[in-house]
């Protein structure tokens, strides 16, 4: 079972996070994370450097079977009403 650690909210609403999480994730100085709120808990997120770099090939395997040139003209005719028939 993971160890649990606890933080004290400062008079300025401030918290510093804990050194073992730190090293896990890799969270540096000037790091930005994203502040996640679930129910009645606040999830801490390392923010990526790069969102297109994070995200690229993600779920990809949704797109395995289809053709996305066709996908992507059926849609664009949806959008307009047409029909390339």
């Amino acid at each position: 079972m993971p160890q649990k650690i606890s933080v004290k909210v400062s008079s300025r609403y401030q918290i510093a996070v804990p050194h073992a999480a730190r090293r896990q994730l890799n969270i540096q100085r000037g790091d930005r994370l994203l502040v996640d709120i679930q129910d009645d808990m606040i999830v801490l997120i390392p923010a990526p450097m790069n969102y297109v770099s994070k995200l690229a090939g993600l779920h990809q395997e949704i797109w395995q079977d289809i053709n996305t040139n066709d996908y992507l003209h059926g849609e664009r005719d949806a959008w307009n009403g047409s029909s390339n028939d």
